[in-house]
């Protein structure tokens, strides 16, 4: 699943965290700044479906808009997914070597 929280509130005009958590808290849930800091700019660690109702009725969006589904990264056991199989495909990896057998700096 793809957390999409940032580009539904902007297409509903909302450009700020700092904006959508104060009308969250207009609506009773109060956010932390730590969380909401989560929630705005990747994958939230855990969220409540209570505070996704919350958030969905500020938004005035689908759950669907906040969760995009992704089963292209969905494998069964022993299979290589999309990334994998591309990068085999490529060939092996070159890591450059010094002439006196001594390692290069990381890059």
């Amino acid at each position: 699943m793809r957390w999409n929280l940032r580009l539904t509130a902007a297409n509903k005009g909302i450009w700020k965290a700092s904006e959508l958590q104060r009308n969250l808290a207009e609506h009773g849930l109060v956010i932390s700044a730590g969380k909401m800091s989560g929630l705005w700019s990747g994958q939230p660690v855990s969220l409540k479906l209570e505070d996704l109702d919350v958030i969905c009725v500020v938004l005035g969006c689908e759950i669907g808009d906040l969760l995009v589904p992704e089963p292209e990264k969905v494998t069964r056991p022993g299979e290589k997914t999309v990334q994998q199989t591309a990068a085999a495909a490529s060939g092996p990896t070159v890591v450059p070597r010094r002439r006196d057998g001594r390692s290069l700096p990381p890059m």
